[in-house]
């Protein structure tokens, strides 16, 4: 009887993988559509239209639509359904204030360390502080080269807790802070600010390096609200064009 029960559980969890799998997989791919703006605040969304697209029935489409749910991307209404929640720039500009507390004593212990035990920094030097001809210029490399340079920072210190909170944080700003790279002029100036943050680390300069990525976080918070609007906007009136061309 053991055995048969033991055997009916197997049978289940293998039953259940490849649903679990095709939930995931969905649960990328419409977050992966909200972080690149291709679905915005308030938009819609069609458990059996995202079904369609992805040739998956509805159920993982519900598990992945309540995964979003809980992490605060998506909202069901009783009469509506599910729609993209909006940006709520006040929470957002919590977040960033945490984020800046985590990264600021994350540097108060790095320049606190003995002389020469920065090794672990090694590999940002390669990446910021280059020549102006070999800085990458594609908005989502360099997105993601700016996360690993903040998380390293918060690594490097030591304290796998901060850093745990710390990528939670990079998870739940992305949708906005990749923005901050659409724009040239906002990537070399990611350039040029990381590199004096890199310096300031290298001479164990504490203060002057915490005011560095104060200043450097700040301004990337204004840019980012300015550009996530005008972002919206864009979107906005581009649907709205279509939606008038489709009834010409």
């Amino acid at each position: 009887m053991a055995r048969a029960r033991a055997n009916v559980k197997t049978a289940r969890r293998r039953a259940e993988a490849p649903r679990a799998n095709l939930a995931e997989k969905v649960y990328l791919r419409l977050k992966a559509e909200m972080n690149e703006f291709r679905v915005v605040p308030g938009d819609r969304l069609s458990e059996a239209e995202i079904g369609l697209r992805g040739g998956v029935s509805r159920t993982p489409v519900r598990q992945a639509l309540f995964r979003l749910r809980d992490e605060g991307y998506v909202e069901v209404a009783a009469k509506s359904g599910w729609y993209v929640k909006p940006l709520d720039f006040a929470k957002l500009d919590d977040l960033y204030d945490l984020r800046v507390t985590l990264e600021l004593a994350s540097v108060a212990k790095l320049c606190a360390r003995p002389r020469g035990s920065g090794a672990d920094l090694d590999h940002l030097k390669s990446v910021w502080l280059v020549p102006v001809a070999d800085r990458l210029d594609n908005p989502r490399a360099v997105g993601a080269l700016d996360e690993e340079f903040h998380a390293a920072l918060v690594r490097a210190a030591g304290n796998a807790e901060a850093a745990r909170v710390h990528g939670d944080l990079t998870e739940r700003i992305r949708v906005i802070r990749r923005l901050d790279f659409t724009r040239a002029d906002r990537i070399a100036a990611t350039y040029f600010e990381h590199a004096k943050i890199l310096r300031a680390l290298m001479q164990y300069k504490a203060d002057q390096a915490r005011m560095l990525l104060r200043a450097h976080i700040e301004q990337s918070k204004i840019e980012v609200r300015k550009i996530t609007l005008s972002t919206l906007f864009e979107v906005r009136s581009k649907g709205q064009e279509n939606q008038g061309d489709s009834h010409i």
